[in-house]
């Protein structure tokens, strides 16, 4: 059996900032194209994510560098979109998603959230399992279109 990683999941705080959108961006970059709202919400999440009623958690390596993260975003009283999820490209695989997918969870269950739902696409199959396999389910989008060009999957989480 192989040791655990040594990642510990925490809190926003001022420092990471430039680590949320480094990470975002060159995920972004990487698969689609950086659209004006990523900017905007990348650029200031205490804005658009917090002062809102959402969360930001970051996967925090021994070295104390961020390595991976994820936003709640309050849609409306007990609804949360998971957004902005992302972990640095020699880690995916390594468990470090599931690790902030648990505390995204527990930080929506900590905040008595109902609704817990995220957009996405298709061709990121490996985050969709890691969805699918914490209770994630596929259902048509609620609205038509979406405030990213390139979510073509919807989901809401029901848990087990």
């Amino acid at each position: 059996m192989s040791e655990p990683l040594p990642i510990r999941i925490v809190d926003y705080a001022p420092r990471w900032r430039d680590d949320f959108a480094r990470l975002n961006i060159e995920w972004l970059e990487r698969w689609f194209t950086v659209e004006p709202i990523d900017r905007e919400v990348l650029g200031d999440p205490e804005t658009h994510i917090l002062d809102g009623g959402g969360h930001v958690l970051f996967a925090v390596d021994a070295e104390d560098r961020a390595v991976g993260t994820v936003a709640l975003k309050r849609e409306s009283d007990g609804v949360y979109e998971l957004t902005k999820m992302v972990v640095t490209p020699e880690l995916r695989g390594a468990g470090v998603g599931r690790l902030l997918m648990q505390g995204a969870i527990d930080a929506f269950q900590t905040r008595c959230g109902h609704e817990l739902f995220l957009e996405s696409s298709s061709k990121l199959g490996p985050a969709l399992a890691l969805y699918e396999s914490v209770g994630f389910r596929h259902y048509p989008a609620p609205r038509p279109g979406s405030h990213y060009a390139r979510a073509d999957v919807y989901m809401v989480w029901e848990p087990g």
